[in-house]
This record gives C-alpha cells, sequence and structure tokens, in this order.
C-alpha cells in the first residue's frame, strides 16, 4: 500500500489512535462522538456497500452535502476502493449540480439534506449518467428506487463484508491516483474540475507538519465547506496526527459552536475574523467613555507585549503587570469570544486587514494568513507561528517553487502540490501552465526580502482608469469593508476617471443607528436613501481610506437594499463576487455614479 494515498494515511491513524475521538457533531442538540475504531468500521462497511453498487477503480462519486460526520466517511471509502470524490457545494443550486454530475459523469450522489436530495431527484430526471441517489441523513424523505439510506447501506456493508477486496484495491493503488475533482467557482464562466491526485495532499501534509506541531490533541471545527479545498486539506491533516474534528452544520452558529467545542485551531476565510472584529469595535462605540479608555489601555498593552514575546525581546517587570491586568480585566475576554486560548487561526481566500491580524495578536490569538488556489491543493505560501509577518501571506512551502513574471507581475509556481489539469478540458489545462511547466495563478504579488509573499490582486480584476491608473480594488475592499457598518462592498473604476462602489449595508447595525439618531423609514429600500445615511456612510468610507492614494479613494456610491447572494448569482459558492455579473446587474447604478461620462 502507497504510504502516501490517503487511504493508507487514515488507516495508520486508526490503527495508532483507535480509542480517540475522531468526530464529533451536534446531533438533535446533544454532542455525539465517533471513535477511530468506529470510523474505520464505517470507512470499510461503506467501502464495501459502494463495491456492492458496482463502483469502479476511478470512478467519480459525488457528494452533495454540507459538512457532517458522514461526509469523511463517504470520503474515505470512495478513495478506499480507489474511487475519485467529487464534492458538490451544499449551497449549489440544481443546475450547478447538474453541470457538474454531468461533466465528471456521476453515477452515485450522496445528498446531505432534504433540500439537496430534492435537487439531486430534479437532476436525476435530466442526468444521463446519475442514477442513484444516497440520503446521508434518516430525516430525509425518500422515493423511488433510485434511493437509499446512509444508514441502509451502512447496514448491508457491516454485514456483508468486502474486506479482502478492499485490501486487493488498496494495495494496487498509488499516490498518481486521481483523489478528487474539485470544481472552481467560476467566477467567469463555467467551473472547471480541478484534478488532484492522492500525492498533491500528501504534500500538503508535509508541508503543514513542516511549519506547524500538529498533535492528536487538536480540536478542529469545520468551519468552512468540506467541498473547499482549504477545509477538506486542513481535516486530513487533522486525521493524519488522531486530532479531533467537529462539524458546523449551520455557519450562523458558528460563536454558539466556538464557545462549546474550543477548538484549538482552525481555518477559515477573512470575513470571520472582521465580523469578530467589527462587532468588538460596535460595542465599544456604544460604551462609556471609561470602557473604550480601558480597552484602548489593555490592546496597548497586550500590543507591546506580545510584539516583544514574538521578537522574543526582555519582557520588563512593569509591562508584565500591565499585560497580567489587561489580560484579566480585557484580553481574556476577548479570547472567550472565540472559545478561549488558541494555538492558531488561519485565514485564506481573500486579504485579511494588517490591523485585525494585529488586534487579534494582541489579544493573545495567533491568526496566520496562507495563499493558494484549490489547483495547488491548496497551499503555496503560509505563516506560522515560529515565522510570521503581518500583512503578507507568508513564505513559500517546502518543495515549491515560485516566481514572479517579469511583465505582468503574475505569481506563478511549481510543485507537488500543482493540479493534474482541468478534467475534460485541455485546451484551459494548457492554458493554465507556462511553456516550461510553471501555472499560471492569476494572481499579482511581489515577495520581499526575507521571502514572505504578499498578495496585490487577481489580474483580471485590476482597474485601470481612463487616466492610466493601475488600482487594485482588493486593497480598497479590504480598508473600507472591514467597518462594522458595511457587510459587502465591490469597487468600480475599469476605464472610468475614478473610483465608486456598490455598498450592502450591515442592517442590524444600520438599523440601530437610525433608531439612535430618530431616523423614520418604511422600508430597508427607504432607508438606504435617506440623506442622512449616506453622509453617515460617506464620513465612515473617507475615514477607512486615509491611507490610500488620491486616486484609490472612492469619490461616489450607492447603497444597495439587497444583499448579493449566491442565489442571486452575484457570489460564488466561497462567497467571492462575481464582479461581471454585478456590474451588469446593476449597470444603470453604476452609470448613475458617473454622469459626466
Amino acid at each position: 500500500m502507497d504510504n502516501q494515498h490517503l487511504a493508507s494515511m487514515i488507516r495508520k491513524s486508526i490503527e495508532m489512535h483507535s480509542e480517540r475521538t475522531a468526530l464529533r457533531a451536534k446531533v438533535d442538540g446533544v454532542w455525539q462522538s465517533t471513535s477511530y475504531r468506529e470510523l474505520g468500521q464505517k470507512i470499510d462497511a461503506m467501502a464495501g456497500a459502494l463495491l456492492g453498487l458496482n463502483v469502479k477503480e476511478g470512478e467519480m462519486v459525488g457528494i452533495f452535502s454540507g459538512n457532517k460526520p458522514q461526509w469523511p466517511v463517504c470520503d474515505f471509502a470512495i478513495l478506499s476502493i480507489r474511487g475519485v470524490t467529487v464534492p458538490i457545494y451544499g449551497t449549489n443550486t440544481a443546475k450547478q449540480a447538474e453541470y457538474i454530475i454531468d461533466d465528471a459523469s456521476i453515477r452515485i450522489c450522496f445528498a446531505g439534506d432534504q433540500v439537496q436530495y430534492d435537487k439531486l431527484k430534479f437532476v436525476i430526471k435530466k442526468s444521463k449518467t446519475l442514477n442513484k441517489i444516497i440520503a446521508m441523513d434518516d430525516k430525509i424523505n425518500i422515493s423511488d428506487d433510485d434511493s437509499l439510506y446512509f444508514s441502509d447501506l451502512l447496514k448491508k456493508g457491516m454485514e456483508n463484508p468486502r474486506t479482502g477486496d478492499i485490501r486487493a484495491l488498496l494495495e494496487a493503488a498509488t499516490s498518481d491516483d486521481l483523489a478528487t475533482l474539485i470544481y472552481t467557482s467560476g467566477t467567469t464562466g463555467d467551473p472547471k474540475g480541478v484534478m488532484l491526485a492522492h500525492s498533491n495532499f500528501a504534500h500538503q501534509l508535509r508541508a503543514v507538519d513542516a511549519g506547524f506541531n500538529i498533535t492528536e490533541k487538536e480540536r478542529s471545527l469545520c468551519f468552512l465547506p468540506l467541498s473547499h479545498v482549504y477545509e477538506r486539506s486542513w481535516s486530513y491533516v487533522v486525521f493524519s496526527h488522531g486530532g479531533e474534528n467537529n462539524y458546523l452544520e449551520d455557519t450562523k452558529k458558528i460563536l454558539e459552536y466556538l464557545s462549546e467545542v474550543r477548538p484549538t485551531a482552525m481555518v477559515s476565510v477573512p470575513r470571520l475574523y472582521e465580523k469578530i472584529y467589527s462587532t468588538v469595535h460596535d460595542r465599544l462605540e456604544k460604551g462609556s467613555a471609561f470602557k473604550r479608555a480601558l480597552f484602548h489601555w489593555s490592546f496597548n498593552a497586550g500590543q507591546k507585549y506580545a510584539n516583544r514575546k514574538k521578537d522574543k525581546k526582555f519582557v520588563g517587570p512593569i509591562l508584565g503587570i500591565k499585560h497580567a491586568i489587561a489580560d484579566k480585566l480585557v484580553l481574556s475576554k476577548m479570547r472567550d469570544v472565540v472559545g478561549g486560548p488558541k494555538n492558531f487561526f488561519s485565514a485564506g481566500g481573500a486579504p485579511l486587514a494588517k490591523e485585525i491580524e494585529e488586534f487579534f495578536f494582541a489579544a493573545g490569538l495567533l491568526v496566520v494568513q496562507g495563499y493558494g488556489l484549490s489547483e495547488t491543493s491548496p497551499l503555496i505560501s503560509f505563516n506560522a507561528p515560529a515565522h510570521f509577518k503581518f500583512g503578507t501571506v507568508g513564505r513559500i512551502v517546502s518543495e515549491v517553487q515560485v516566481r514572479i513574471d517579469d511583465e505582468t507581475g503574475e505569481i506563478q509556481v511549481k510543485g507537488p502540490n500543482v493540479m493534474k489539469g482541468y478534467y475534460n478540458k485541455p485546451e484551459d489545462t494548457k492554458e493554465a501552465f507556462t511553456a516550461d511547466g510553471y501555472m499560471k495563478t492569476g494572481d499579482v504579488g511581489i515577495i520581499d526580502r526575507d521571502g514572505y509573499l504578499r498578495i496585490t490582486d487577481r489580474i483580471k480584476d485590476l482597474i485601470i482608469t481612463s487616466g492610466g491608473k493601475n488600482i487594485a480594488p482588493l486593497h480598497i475592499e479590504t480598508l473600507v469593508g472591514m467597518d462594522h457598518y458595511i457587510e459587502q462592498i465591490c469597487t468600480i473604476g475599469d476605464k472610468r476617471k475614478y473610483v465608486s462602489a456598490l455598498i450592502i449595508p450591515n442592517f442590524p447595525a444600520l438599523e440601530d443607528y437610525a433608531k439612535e439618531k430618530g431616523i423614520t423609514y418604511t422600508s430597508r429600500e427607504d432607508l438606504v436613501k435617506n440623506d442622512q445615511v449616506i453622509l453617515f456612510y460617506k464620513d465612515r468610507i473617507d475615514a477607512n481610506s486615509r491611507e490610500l492614494a488620491q486616486y484609490e479613494k472612492i469619490k461616489a456610491f450607492t447603497i444597495l437594499a439587497k444583499e448579493f447572494t449566491q442565489d442571486g448569482g452575484e457570489l460564488t459558492p466561497t462567497q467571492k463576487i462575481k464582479r461581471k455579473v454585478v456590474m451588469e446587474k446593476y449597470r444603470d447604478l453604476v452609470e448613475k455614479m458617473y454622469p459626466a461620462e
């Protein structure tokens, strides 16, 4: 058995950590645990049951579900019989799921809940390949002969074990086997199936182990969708060390779950940290002058203390006493909001403002940024507890080569983390690589003299004004968008005289402000057109734009009453804005912000 194969990895952990907890999930309000031994039994039973459904080597099997403990059982079962796991975001529409199912020729697909099951029932009527739906929850109402329950399939697998067949398949398995197709979100055009082999994930395990001290005592909260390569790869890291993965189905309950699980480490996108940061600052604005003064004093003490510890400098007795007081009165309470002390938080997928990194660091919480793509499994670089620099995405991971293109500034990468290519898309695959084998990331960045990588923006998102100024919209959106009163922002300005923006408010915060100021309104549409509200947002945008160059500053903006959503077509499943869709959908409003053109 190839040791770099993921099925080999999980079997080694099952053997070494059999009685430790592998999975935890809240079912009907009660946390339920699964040990590594029990996980192994379920994987083998499901693998045998899939063989009973005639799943062949190299066959694509779909998982259309949010995060739940059945997810890794299905994943490892598929991999154990040399199948290929094809995740589908639980929030995808029936049409989006249909595209993936047809493109990957999926015959069998798992459904996480009733909504996802019903979407698959719609797809199965039209699909040329899909013929079996497996309901992962017994609460799902299934119909017809095309559907089975996960629990029934598991029972069949336990009653009719296929241990010998599974062992034979694993003996023949290699790390070059295809492990998964991960369909990119597709901010433009149809999504592409990224082909990742077991060797790609094996590299990620080595890279993380080189930078982090991960142990069997790790408790992770699966917050990002497991369809996202970042969460998927991280969960493999946790499993490889005998750690514990906790599953969060409802992301709206994140703070509740953080306090209950008290994870030692987790990965997320910046929006989670931005929300916590803005919530704390909103409470400060509403608090007394004494509370504000106490917070700022405590924050300054925490920042000085943390920086001296980071730089391995002596912490004098006076600063030590100040920090102890600050920690007891303020900083420890900030840590409690996210479930207490952590080894680290990780952020990726979008830039996180340096101010927010420093804010958490002062409270004794390290948020380390990393960088990568679905096409790179995902990690290309990361900050680690032993070496990090705020405002960057860290140093390049081991075994990977990165260069910056002289003409475009594009980050280009080569190494064992890079995909095999795009499934069924040879021309797109060819276009993704340079003549000498480097993958084009589509991102612009620089590497500083200490070897830390900093991302500027996506090439396709760069704004070039009619005056010839090059502007990175992500930089503007990161600074302005961390305001507590702003939920979403999309900047505009390509081939225009100046930068403008579409703003979606944090409506609960705005409605509190309106109540406090005596602003009356009949609807959200009415509220966002109020002159006092518009002036309020102008002041906040200006205040958050102080470090921007004059040509980067937002000169006009429109406040929208309806947020960008995946269902509305403005967001990808990973919550990235589809700029072209937004531009087209709000074309009339955009044109009104440029009256003289």
